[in-house]
């Protein structure tokens, strides 16, 4: 063989090399369209019309300082940030939220919550600053009040001095009003906690803009697991979209029995609660009076079929959100995929739309759309301290 053979040989095999996950998997036109619409990310910012301090720092500055103040709990022990864990991506890790075990729910994450429009796991906020203000002063939460709430940011110089600066006006004499304003303020900064970019992110952009090398670096167990999601799973049907969900409900054939006797009714009793609440959108706080932003609440249904209906979660971040679904039922993500390869159409509510099925995966399908799922995860860079200082005007 001649030196330029072997030189083509050799470049071939390195070229090759290079780019097995692409010569691999074929995707059609089809299927980049499909992967195309899981992206941009991130996101651009955007304002939320209900909440007149949405976006704005000093607000931001306001909600970062209450989220961590123990204060604003009836004993002065608890605090939002003692469930929703900075090192515990905006969780607990626990099967069971404190406080909440009655309703075996966990302790959803915070992750990309801003870009929500039901809140909880039964939807039961129509705004995050509706959802942030309810675990204040529900007794088995935070057990807190609205009087002590504005006695804390009336009585704080820090807090406030930032309050002047997000409403423009120092903290007035009603309690109530200063409550909700509080719950904005909190809400301004749960909308700062985006993920960071994946390694999806890298494979769908080089994807979508043809970059051959780029792809290549995607894993091929991952890419062999996008294609299943996107295909034969169908898993995109819910979770669609740069965050990966539809923001809707559904039942997945996971048990809503609480204990013998009791059952939690998911979406059909948080509709209940959405509409008997005096914070949701369609009540005086919403700052949006073109009433615009409460259309949604405005026509939605309260139907049978909600009946033991769960929000859809996003999948960014899911590699360290165990355990999983709405009841930490499931310990780790090959028991995620395992449910979704094996649950029973029986499991299923009878009155809803089944939006499942029994996939039947084989173990190397499975563990292809694990690592899928994994790679919708990456390290997030190191938090700031909040500011501790305020200067008025």
């Amino acid at each position: 063989m001649s030196r330029w053979s072997v030189f083509l040989l050799v470049v071939t095999l390195l070229l090759g090399a290079g780019t097995e996950g692409w010569a691999n998997l074929q995707w059609s036109q089809d299927e980049i369209r499909a992967i195309g619409a899981h992206g941009p990310w991130p996101p651009p910012a955007t304002v939320e019309p209900s909440n007149r301090v949405s976006g704005d720092r000093a607000a931001v500055a306001l909600g970062e300082r209450l989220f961590n103040d123990t204060r604003l709990s009836g004993d002065g022990t608890m605090s939002c940030a003692s469930c929703h864990q900075v090192d515990h991506g905006w969780s607990d890790g626990r099967a069971r939220a404190r406080g909440r075990a009655e309703l075996d729910r966990r302790t959803p994450s915070l992750w990309n919550v801003g870009q929500s429009h039901w809140f909880g796991w039964d939807g039961a906020a129509d705004s995050l600053w509706a959802q942030s203000l309810r675990p204040i002063v529900d007794p088995l939460e935070m057990a807190s009040d609205s009087g002590r709430v504005a006695a804390l940011l009336r009585g704080d110089p820090t807090l406030g001095c930032f309050y002047r600066r997000a409403f423009g006006t120092a903290p007035g004499s009603d309690d109530e009003a200063l409550l909700v304003d509080a719950a904005k303020a909190l809400a301004a900064f749960q909308e700062t906690l985006v993920s960071p970019r994946t390694p999806f992110d890298e494979f769908r952009d080089a994807l979508v803009a043809g970059d051959r090398a780029a792809a290549a670096r995607y894993p091929d167990a991952a890419q062999r697991g996008l294609k299943i999601f996107i295909g034969a799973g169908n898993c995109n049907a819910c979770h669609f979209g740069p965050r990966f969900t539809n923001g809707e409900f559904g039942d997945v054939g996971i048990p809503f029995f609480v204990r013998p006797g009791e059952v939690d009714s998911g979406r059909l009793g948080g509709l209940a609660k959405l509409m008997a609440s005096p914070y949701n959108r369609l009540g005086a706080y919403n700052d949006d009076k073109s009433g615009a932003s409460s259309l949604r609440t405005r026509h939605v249904q309260r139907l049978h079929a909600n009946f033991g209906e769960f929000r859809v979660p996003g999948l960014r971040q899911l590699r360290d959100a165990g355990p999983y679904m709405h009841n930490g039922h499931l310990p780790t993500l090959r028991d995620v995929v395992r449910h979704y390869s094996e649950v029973s159409p029986d499991r299923l509510h009878s009155d809803g739309v089944p939006l499942v099925r029994p996939l039947g995966l084989s173990a190397d399908d499975q563990a292809d759309l694990v690592a899928f799922l994994r790679s919708l995860a990456a390290d997030p860079p190191p938090r700031q301290s909040p500011p501790t200082e305020c200067r008025a005007g």
